[in-house]
């Protein structure tokens, strides 16, 4: 059975208004309903942004328009959420870097740096090229050494990166040398 819209509103035109104003009225309800949750969700999703918790033995650089601002030390810090942003997270415990390819072309040397950043503050302009600083340093170093001292290479090495890196605000702890 068809039924005509037209000829239903002339024989119950009590029963149309009733419904024309129950879809008037759930659609200004779902329109409020989602209005009002936009108002909360989105303050709270910028306050939920704007919180940035930096764990212990770690530090975060924090930039706004490609500058540095400020390094965020470990605790819970209040940023601007869509101006700011976090570039690097930098652990101060300590990193390595193991050089499974020979590092000096006249012998065969591998090895292991281990380094840790003492200034984060200045550390942070040079922190995605460091493992580039340090290989190049320690190939330079192993060329500028006599191959026939092999015992003390390790100290050298490390006295050598150390004099490059700690005007960087980093440090080199310890240097494995693995001859073959």
């Amino acid at each position: 059975m068809k039924v005509n819209l037209r000829e239903f509103r002339q024989l119950y035109p009590q029963a149309t208004k009733s419904f024309e104003e129950t879809i008037d009225k759930s659609l200004f309800f779902h329109a409020m309903m989602t209005l009002l949750t936009l108002l909360l969700v989105i303050p709270a999703v910028l306050l939920a942004s704007a919180v940035r918790h930096v764990p212990a033995g770690q530090v975060y650089s924090l930039y706004r328009h490609g500058k540095l601002v400020r390094v965020l030390q470990s605790g819970t810090h209040l940023v601007l959420p869509v101006l700011d942003r976090v570039a690097h997270k930098i652990n101060l415990a300590g990193q390595t870097l193991r050089f499974e390819e020979p590092l000096a072309d006249a012998h065969d040397v591998r090895g292991t740096v281990y380094w840790q950043v003492l200034e984060p503050e200045r550390a942070d302009a040079v922190f995605e090229q460091v493992d580039q600083l340090i290989r190049r340093g320690a190939q330079e170093a192993l060329r500028s050494e006599p191959v026939a001292d092999r015992r003390d290479l390790g100290a050298k090495v490390k006295r050598s990166l150390n004099s490059t890196l700690r005007e960087r605000g980093m440090m080199v702890t310890r240097v494995e040398l693995d001859m073959a």
